[in-house]
């Protein structure tokens, strides 16, 4: 069975939307170890909203934090330390899907980050925006989990930008999983059209 990883180059790059897709597209089961802030509409909440089969297992993330900002900083506020051997992957015989909080090298605490919680047997699905600084911040995150030995693929999400994205592709050779539009909604029906589209590949990983 297979453990995705879903990570983005930053915040707000649309994560949670790719994870409700692949989540869609492999009937797999949703876990976001970390969730801060948002607390009574979650990444969790979200994905549920979306998808469509009655086979997904959204499962408990392990930190609910009350403040929206880096972990480290929401956990010291409500008086917890975030402890990455506390976060356990939960036990289910399906696909998994696994959100990221924020970018790759949020930290969790004084020492880790969250590419310290991402394990050996991961692939990592990287959503890429295109802004400005988005090349760089694109190739740093793919730098790193290639130096960490993990297998990475891309998304895109958002407007089209040719140069931006021909220039990432170039530089890190990782493969394209395909694009995320920037829809005028985002309902079950579309997140089932993407998840009908990219089914073939994600099959594949």
């Amino acid at each position: 069975m297979q453990r995705i990883f879903v990570t983005g180059i930053s915040t707000e790059v649309g994560k949670t939307i790719a994870s409700s897709i692949i989540t869609e597209a492999l009937e797999a089961d949703y876990w976001k170890p970390v969730q801060a802030g948002e607390l009574e509409n979650t990444d969790s909440h979200k994905v549920a909203s979306l998808i469509s089969n009655s086979k997904t297992k959204i499962h408990e993330s392990t930190y609910k934090l009350t403040s929206a900002m880096s972990p480290h900083a929401a956990a010291e506020i409500d008086g917890v330390r975030i402890d990455r051997n506390h976060i356990h992957e939960p036990e289910t015989e399906n696909h998994l899907v696994i959100e990221g909080a924020g970018g790759l090298l949020v930290p969790l605490n004084e020492d880790d980050t969250i590419l310290d919680i991402i394990m050996p047997n991961y692939k990592v699905i990287v959503v890429s925006r295109h802004y400005l600084g988005s090349i760089n911040h694109s190739l740093l995150t793919i730098f790193w989990l290639k130096q960490r030995g993990y297998e990475v693929f891309l998304l895109f999400s958002g407007h089209p930008n040719p140069h931006t994205e021909n220039i990432i592709l170039h530089k890190t050779g990782v493969p394209l999983i395909g694009r995320i539009d920037e829809e005028p909604v985002f309902d079950k029906k579309v997140i089932k059209e993407y998840a009908n589209k990219f089914k073939n590949i994600l099959d594949s990983l």
